[in-house]
């Protein structure tokens, strides 16, 4: 057997950080958007309602995410970071023996909790192992995992389904997928040694230094926070507008197929964009095409171009979120994992007010253009937010 903490190959490493985003992030956040029309159709939900709870999972987005950065968490991260792939599969699957508004909100709550704890614990471990071995470009890799998840989720929904108002079959296969495809995680990544306490506390004070005097840092923040509510109006509804569209029905099993398929290499894409450009120059562009597809979704007006708007959405956010992350932790002195949960709970905080802002203006209004609209101008400010940064590089 490996011994606790002994190095293990990167792409080793980056599987595990691949399954870990698959589920926490690929199946147990975003299965929700495949199985929104089975569920609108079998429950009659409004999209008020359907807002709200896209939403109850974007609050346990943020809240895990803050919690992540409260280093007096007792045990070490990837116990914390198995418990939260148990908790993501559980969470999903239980979605199916509820009727109950009010408890769809508090499953998909804690299924956003233990999403954003897998985000931030699995980038922290793998990424600092991966860097302590000058291996960093086996990060595309773990990143690709959440396009990879989107994808599976968007197979494994219609194939549980057993018809259009069956909601019930989807969640629990989804659920069962999350379970199965955590348990090599636990082969794959190794425990850690154990650390010297003075050598944390040391490199927690930097990093505090550091972090504080870096005000780039919060302009980055802010522009992280943009962009989750920038895509994720589209991210949640994108499979109910074409369902509700005739001329684009014949799109609807394709659409998050799309997503997923484009998300996957997408990291690696614009990986390379931010090592020939500079992060912040790649954040800037990828936040202007992601505002051209998510304006595509609801102005595009057929098929090609609603799976165009698909291809855009799956082909920067994934990317962007990397990138961002990547650029927060070049921005660390020391322990990253504050910075990237600041990142991930400023992101959370973004895609916890979309949901529900699109659905209440739906109700009112009986379209998604101008919440999408929004959206796009949210991605606009992010995109200056970013090339700003690029004119002022970060602090030595």
């Amino acid at each position: 057997m490996t011994e606790p903490g002994r190095p293990r190959h990167p792409a080793l490493l980056a599987l595990a950080g691949l399954l870990s985003l698959a589920v926490g992030i690929g199946i147990g956040r975003f299965a929700y958007t495949p199985i929104l029309p089975y569920m609108s159709a079998g429950l009659d939900l409004a999209k008020s309602e359907a807002g709200l709870i896209a939403s109850a999972n974007y609050l346990g987005y943020l809240l895990g995410a803050l919690a992540a950065a409260w280093r007096a968490v007792p045990g070490d991260a990837r116990f914390w970071l198995l418990g939260a792939l148990a908790v993501s599969g559980l969470s999903t699957g239980a979605m199916t023996f509820t009727t109950s508004l009010g408890t769809f909100l508090f499953l998909r709550f804690v299924g956003g909790a233990a999403g954003a704890l897998v985000m931030v614990l699995a980038s922290s471990l793998v990424m600092d192992r991966l860097a302590a071995a000058g291996r960093d470009g086996w990060a595309a890799v773990m990143y690709a995992g959440v396009g990879s998840g989107i994808a599976i989720s968007s197979l494994a929904v219609p194939a549980a389904a057993s018809g259009d108002g069956d909601w019930q079959a989807p969640w629990f296969f989804c659920g069962a997928l999350c379970l199965a495809l955590s348990i090599p995680v636990v082969m794959l990544l190794p425990r850690p040694r154990a650390p010297a306490q003075a050598a944390q506390a040391a490199q927690a004070a930097r990093s505090a230094r550091t972090d504080a005097g870096d005000g780039g840092l919060l302009r980055l923040i802010l522009a992280y926070g943009l962009v989750g509510f920038g895509y994720v109006i589209t991210a949640t509804f994108v499979a109910d507008m074409v369902r509700a569209d005739p001329v684009l029905q014949p799109a609807e099993q394709w659409v998050w197929l799309c997503v997923g398929l484009t998300a996957a290499p997408s990291v690696a894409l614009w990986g390379w964009a931010g090592r020939r450009w500079g992060n912040e120059r790649a954040f800037a562009i990828g936040c202007l095409v992601e505002a051209v597809g998510v304006a595509l979704s609801v102005l595009g007006g057929g098929i090609w171009l609603i799976l165009l708007a698909s291809g855009l959405l799956g082909g920067t956010f994934v990317g962007l979120t990397a990138i961002g992350l990547i650029e927060a932790r070049h921005r660390s002195g020391g322990d990253p994992r504050r910075n990237l949960a600041l990142m991930t709970a400023a992101w959370g905080l973004g895609q916890m007010v979309g949901p529900t802002l699109a659905g209440v203006l739906f109700d009112s209004l009986g379209s998604y253009v101008v919440p999408s609209l929004l959206a796009t101008a949210a991605l606009a400010v992010a995109a200056a937010l970013a090339a700003s940064l690029a004119w002022r590089p970060r602090a030595a």
